[in-house]
């Protein structure tokens, strides 16, 4: 057991990708290998493993957050946008990329809800990197797909400033990165099945 009030925090402002906000940091002084927690195997490693599946688990969640605006912003710019004095949304090639954007939202969605069920349950450790591993796959490869589309359905204006489609873009870009690419949770996911 750790006497958290014996460790120092300090938190001090920082600037995020934005730069318009200004949001935390914080710092634990002395949180080493001093504290009394080894590293190995039955240290500090497997608490280690948990947070990071616990906080992957709830960046997948803020992932569908945002893949859900994406859906909604599109849908309603698809439904105002005129062209040929008719809405765009009336065409039926771009319905079908909308439906496609709903279909990898719901995808995504399910396995974020996946993770983080088996993050909260108390199942083994190798059960619950599976399915971390797994919903971070999958949402990242449905954010790509829903970010590019969203972009790519708002024509030019999609990457503007002005827009926060252009934000949420650059989020999920982010977000894929965070805790692990694709890739490295693939070579997770494949050692622990």
């Amino acid at each position: 057991m750790w006497n958290l009030r014996a460790i120092p925090v300090s938190v001090s402002p920082r600037t995020t990708l934005y730069s318009a906000k200004v949001g935390p940091g914080v710092g634990v002084g002395g949180a080493g290998v001093g504290v009394g927690v080894g590293v190995g195997a039955g240290g500090a490693l497997p608490v280690i493993e948990e947070v990071m599946d616990f906080a992957t688990a709830l960046i997948c969640a803020e992932a569908v957050g945002a893949m859900k605006f994406a859906c909604d912003t599109t849908l309603e710019y698809l439904k105002t946008r005129k062209q040929f004095g008719v809405p765009i949304g009336t065409f039926q090639a771009l319905q079908h990329r909308m439906v496609d954007m709903y279909v990898a939202y719901e995808q995504a969605k399910s396995m974020a809800c996946l993770a983080c069920s088996k993050s909260d349950a108390s199942t083994g450790a190798k059960d619950r990197a599976r399915a971390v591993s797994a919903a971070k796959i999958k949402i990242a490869d449905n954010a790509r797909h829903i970010s590019q589309e969203a972009i790519q359905l708002h024509g030019g204006m999609g990457m503007s400033e002005e827009l926060k489609v252009s934000h949420t873009f650059r989020r999920l870009t982010m977000i894929a990165q965070q805790f692990g690419d694709a890739e490295h949770h693939l070579e997770r996911f494949a050692r622990n099945g």
